[in-house]
């Protein structure tokens, strides 16, 4: 089983999660390999990038577009066998034409291409949201777990970041792989 970890868009793979689901789950015998997916800044690479990375057996770790890029890659490859979204990005053509106007056109028509509608999952999911989230309003994971009955949605008290609800998540996260 490998282990994969997506960053989000203004992030890394230095991120504060990340760097903490390193440090929960290496003492669990779990490496997370985080990816860095900032170069090319295209939807389709991200997801490239990502599937070159898996093995017979995957889980897929998302925040935000790195939750965007990791549901498209387990929607189009079976090696994906979990999967965990943060404050996925669904729909995110719609909400960047408003909110960064002056975003990278080619990035915009690469993910329009692709984010159509929600991705179909067919493995376990579990998804963490924010409902103070600014940036992806709680409502696309909401109807993205109504739509996919292997998912489960826990709504957090918290931000777009979900950086204070760590320590919910990270043994949610371990329930799930157990």
């Amino acid at each position: 089983m490998n282990y994969l970890y997506l960053h989000g868009f203004r992030s890394s793979p230095q991120s504060k999660k990340g760097v903490a689901f390193d440090a929960y789950f290496a003492p669990r015998g779990i490496a997370w390999q985080r990816l860095d997916l900032r170069e090319p800044l295209r939807l389709s690479a991200m997801i490239a990038k990502a599937a070159g990375q898996l093995g017979d057996g995957a889980v897929i770790a998302g925040s935000s577009l790195g939750g965007l890029t990791a549901a498209w890659t387990a929607a189009r490859d079976p090696r994906v066998q979990k999967l965990i979204l943060m404050a996925p990005a669904f729909q995110l053509v719609s909400r960047w034409k408003d909110a960064v106007p002056d975003a990278d056109p080619d990035f915009i028509a690469d993910v329009a291409r692709i984010d159509v509608g929600f991705p179909r999952i067919e493995v376990p999911t579990l998804i963490f949201h924010g409902i103070h989230d600014a940036s992806v309003p709680v409502q696309f994971s909401r109807d993205f777990a109504a739509q996919h009955p292997g998912a489960r949605l826990i709504e957090l008290d918290d931000d777009h970041e979900l950086v204070a609800s760590l320590p919910v998540i990270l043994p949610e996260v371990e329930r799930f792989l157990a």
